[in-house]
């Protein structure tokens, strides 16, 4: 157990008897002086916990001295506590005003004695703990700090090489994607034979498919960057749905798809980005068309449920697996990709354009067979 040290200060030998036989019945060690200098030549050489300080004393008296052990750094933070037979109101004033901690009135009451020196020496000993306690929780802060920044600039860094890397591959592949697709279109005017023209249609599809890809990705990558121009306008559905469907009309063709409108769709708007929102309606009629047999059918519809206005495409396919349908959760867009072809980096690119539309997505399969991509806007014209 620690053993603490205490200066008794006072020019009465038989005072300082008093206390320190006190003091040391209690395990304290003691040591005395009897006038101000002797008091602080001890300070200068030695430590105490606790300083027991007789107001009136020759020469210089307890509140001159007192001051001068609060000036000094090496007896500063000492509490002390005087030892006065005056119990009037202004030499207690004056005590504290000059420094003291606390005061014992003479005669000495020895467990009011040891309460109080006790009471001051835990104080210190708890503020000093308080004290190194607080500047090691702020060592841990501070390299707590200096490892999230490093992890965040971490992060930062592989954010943009990944994106750096997608928008390099989506423009390595758009130059070759080209290429082809020319030449197929140069080839498609000569003279081929029914099997020929297949292949080469087979070709025209898979590299206007990869061409569709390389730009769904690098929009993706341009919104995730925040480097896409976003302009929000009062848009008629309509016209929304139209655009769509003339970017879209050449694939529609090829596979005779019959497309639908509901009829409430001429009475809405919404407040969107109109070329955000026609890509969204795109990329839903592509996997729809995709996913659909020849002379199959999309609907396009619109409806308000409340303070919402929903915009959907549906088609009559086979649907959405329930399986997928039951992983579908906001966290999991490349599981969608690696579980149903086509459908994951459309939605991830249809889920970020509504996401800066403050709205969301719905997928799902429809009553009557096929599936259903909703887009929910919460604003509404």
């Amino acid at each position: 157990m620690k053993q603490y040290n205490v200066l008794i200060v006072d020019d009465i030998p038989k005072n300082i008897q008093v206390l320190g036989s006190i003091l040391a019945q209690t395990g304290y060690r003691v040591a005395f002086a009897t006038n101000g200098q002797d008091t602080l030549k001890l300070i200068d050489t030695n430590h105490f916990d606790c300083i027991l300080l007789d107001i009136m004393m020759p020469g210089m008296d307890g509140y001159e001295l007192c001051i001068k052990l609060k000036q000094n750094m090496r007896s500063a933070e000492i509490p002390i506590i005087f030892l006065t037979a005056k119990n009037d109101q202004e030499s207690i004033l004056k005590g504290f005003e000059v420094g003291a901690q606390d005061y014992v009135t003479k005669p000495f009451s020895a467990p009011e004695l040891i309460a109080r020196v006790k009471t001051h020496i835990d104080l210190v000993e708890k503020t000093r703990e308080l004290a190194n306690l607080n500047i090691h929780l702020e060592d841990k802060v501070r390299l707590r700090t200096i490892e999230l920044e490093k992890a965040n600039r971490q992060l930062a860094n592989i954010e943009k090489a990944k994106n750096d890397f997608l928008s390099i591959i989506s423009h390595e592949l758009r130059t070759p994607l080209n290429g082809i697709t020319g030449l197929t279109g140069l080839l498609n005017q000569t003279l081929l034979d029914k099997e020929q023209r297949e292949y080469l249609d087979y070709l025209n599809q898979a590299s206007q498919r990869l061409v569709r890809f390389s730009d769904t990705a690098l929009l993706i990558t341009s919104l995730q960057t925040k480097n896409q121009r976003f302009d929000l306008f009062s848009v008629s559905v309509p016209i929304l749905f139209e655009m769509a469907l003339d970017q879209m009309e050449m694939q529609l063709k090829e596979k005779s798809i019959v497309v639908h409108t509901s009829p409430q769709v001429n009475k809405l708007t919404v407040e969107a980005d109109a070329d955000l929102i026609r890509k969204c309606l795109e990329l839903m009629l592509e996997n729809a068309i995709y996913h659909l047999p020849t002379h199959g059918s999309v609907w396009l519809t619109a409806s308000k449920e409340g303070s919402k206005t929903i915009l959907s495409v549906r088609d009559n396919g086979a649907g959405f697996p329930e399986q997928l349908l039951s992983h579908m959760r906001d966290d999991l867009i490349n599981e969608v990709l690696i579980a149903y072809e086509g459908l994951g980096l459309s939605l991830a690119a249809v889920k970020l354009i509504m996401k800066i539309h403050n709205g969301n997505i719905l997928v799902g399969n429809h009553p009557d067979g096929g599936a259903v991509v909703s887009l929910i806007f919460d604003h509404i014209s």
